[in-house]
């Protein structure tokens, strides 16, 4: 397997060591991805526990120890005093059939756990905290650790929540509340034009594209590590003819122009694409062809071309495919306007 050597969250679970609530947020959001592509292969995790997640450095993990996993698609049964049981959830205490509900409250306990520095129940012996894991309320995070906001607190809740019904019945609507943290209430200040989104921002926002319409979550994901997200003002130049290309841009909101010497080539909306011969021309002249500038207020997806290059086979697979369609409709655009139709 991979070697990595950041060692586990059990490592940032201490009060003296706790990480800015706005990782610890990052991070389960990254984790509630992970599990939902599990889930969809047919397993459910059922040890989901600080000790089982890997840091790999600044927001980034792997989900690892899947031996405790049921396999939806198998022939195995459900096996009794599966899991730590300081993370198991009320279902899994009483032996009742699982599902990947239980791994949404494992992963509630997680962040409880990372955002304070203590587990939600606290006991002298398993007894007791079967007891409680089954009966009593935790006190929200925010008791533990001022200034969570409320947003946090109610995710946490709804994650941990004893009843079925009142948890997030699925891994989507848990991590697309993660993911309105960052727009409705942020956990740091970010000000300034241009800002550092988190990946679970830019992940957000790439898959509401309909250029990644035909990308998978893990290859969307891929493409947000390795963009970056920034605002533009009307009037400001994002590319020049004649300059080096070392990136493509992706429209994320607004509109931009596209001249040369003077003349306007097209006007492009929100989910299009500029740039991209820079990544088209693997070799030789790989300078702009053409101006491009913001006309209204604009939000950009800039990807680095040596950062794709190093991305994933089937990632490529998909640039190229769309960049391929992509310029087929631009060409038979073109064709329409010069035979005036």
């Amino acid at each position: 397997m991979q070697y990595v050597d950041g060692g586990t969250l059990e490592n940032f679970c201490h009060a003296e060591n706790l990480l800015p609530a706005q990782k610890v947020v990052e991070i389960i959001f990254k984790c509630t991805r992970a599990l939902e592509f599990a889930h969809k292969m047919g397993a459910t995790h059922r040890d989901m526990k600080l000790a089982n997640i890997l840091y790999t450095g600044d927001t980034d993990v792997k989900v690892t120890d899947f031996g405790a996993a049921l396999i939806a698609s198998g022939e195995t049964t459900q096996i009794s005093a599966i899991g730590s049981p300081a993370y198991m959830s009320p279902q899994q205490v009483k032996e009742h059939p699982l599902d990947p509900r239980t791994d949404i409250y494992s992963v509630g306990v997680v962040m409880y756990h990372l955002l304070t520095g203590r587990l939600p129940f606290q006991a002298s012996n398993n007894f007791s905290l079967i007891y409680q894991i089954a009966n009593v309320e935790p006190l929200p995070p925010s008791s533990f650790r001022p200034g969570i906001p409320a947003t946090v607190d109610e995710i946490v809740r709804r994650a941990m929540a004893k009843d079925l019904e009142q948890r997030y019945a699925e891994w989507e609507a848990f991590s697309l509340h993660l993911a309105e943290v960052f727009r409705g209430e942020p956990l740091s200040v970010r000000s300034g034009e241009i800002q550092d989104f988190a990946d679970s921002d830019k992940f957000e926002t790439l898959r509401a594209l309909p250029f990644f319409e035909t990308f998978s979550v893990a290859e969307i994901w891929e493409v947000a590590r390795i963009s970056a997200r920034r605002g533009a003002r009307p009037g400001e130049s994002l590319m020049k003819e004649g300059e080096p290309g070392d990136h493509f841009c992706i429209l994320a909101d607004g509109q931009v122009k596209v001249t040369k010497k003077g003349k306007l080539l097209n006007v492009l909306h929100k989910g299009e694409c500029f740039g991209e011969m820079a990544y088209l021309q693997k070799a030789g002249d790989q300078n702009r062809v053409a101006d491009v500038t913001v006309m209204t207020e604009a939000k950009i997806i800039s990807v680095p071309t040596a950062k794709l290059d190093a991305a994933s086979e089937a990632c490529r697979h998909k640039f190229d495919l769309t960049f391929m369609a992509m310029l087929v409709d631009r060409l038979m655009m073109a064709n329409i306007r010069l035979s005036g139709v």
